[in-house]
């Protein structure tokens, strides 16, 4: 699948109430069409996203959370932040998980790493779909394809354990406020 599809297969599948999707991100950094001019506003010193592409998307996770749907991610962070993840961090997950994203964090070297945690990108939906994702050395999407049924419990296991390993992500934040913006760019 390409990234459209993708949408399409997702879209399809988690639409109503009591519907589960879980994302596992591992990469330090992706060069990805959803983060528009963003990434580039963020490295020039912007302090919040394009809202006219980063509200509607906002929007729908409130629309899902309010249709009871459960919307997870575990990101697994770098020892040592990459730019991109802090970039993620302040003009992604911030607004995402207060928009009802529930959204954890593995950041290797703080928290210990479960030993079935699966480093590749993932997507479950609703416990019994799987779809692994291909990218390529710069974080650019080349693929996705739907996990075979015997394949599906290694990556719900991995999902299972991550999320218990992980914490969550507004309170990390919160925690580290050395690697916010603001507060980086003061010390």
């Amino acid at each position: 699948m390409d990234a459209d599809e993708l949408g399409g297969f997702i879209d399809q599948r988690f639409r109503l109430p009591g519907d589960r999707l879980f994302r596992m991100e591992v990469l330090p950094a992706y060069e990805v069409d959803s983060d528009g001019d963003d990434y580039r506003r963020w490295l020039d010193g912007a302090t919040e996203p394009t809202w006219s592409r980063k509200q509607p998307w906002l929007d729908s996770l409130r629309r899902e959370r309010d249709n009871g749907q459960v919307s997870t991610r575990v990101r697994v962070l770098s020892d040592e932040l990459t730019t991109y993840e802090r970039y993620a961090c302040e003009f992604g997950y911030v607004h995402n998980a207060s928009a009802g994203e529930d959204i954890r964090v593995l950041h290797r070297g703080e928290h210990a790493l479960p030993h079935e945690l699966q480093e590749e990108d993932f997507w479950v939906i609703n416990d019994d779909i799987v779809v692994p994702m291909r990218y390529d050395q710069h974080g650019r999407f080349e693929s996705a394809y739907v996990a075979e049924h015997d394949e599906v419990a290694t990556y719900v296991r991995a999902r299972d354990v991550a999320w218990a390993a992980a914490e969550p992500f507004l309170a990390w934040w919160a925690r580290h406020p050395e690697l916010h913006r603001r507060t980086a760019q003061a010390q």
